[in-house]
């Protein structure tokens, strides 16, 4: 059994930089470090998103128009196929994402 301890101060060297902590299933596990906003996007799997520290305001697309649901630490929300979608973190932030290895 691995353990990460120092996931809440890993940075990387660029926005949306990532360390991996492994795969279940053909899906990555890693937390991924970042200040900018990523870009909006359609996964073509399945997608888990935890907010690990800092503030991310999670943007996303449906029928209705656009939406935008703000995530502290400790919230999580999840892409289903399709689900067009961009993360903002407001500062620094530090997410844990499980997602179909490969994925967008």
């Amino acid at each position: 059994m691995r353990f990460h301890d120092a996931l809440h101060r890993f940075t990387a060297d660029r926005p949306w930089g990532a360390t991996d902590l492994g795969e279940v299933d053909g899906a990555t596990v890693r937390v991924h470090w970042t200040d900018k906003p990523y870009i909006w996007h359609v996964n073509d799997g399945a997608e888990a998103f935890v907010v690990l520290a800092g503030v991310v305001d999670m943007r996303y697309r449906d029928a209705d128009g656009e939406h935008v649901r703000r995530l502290n630490a400790g919230d999580a929300c999840f892409a289903d196929v399709g689900d067009e979608h961009v993360a903002h973190p407001v500062g620094e932030a530090r997410i844990l994402v499980v997602e179909r290895k490969g994925s967008v």
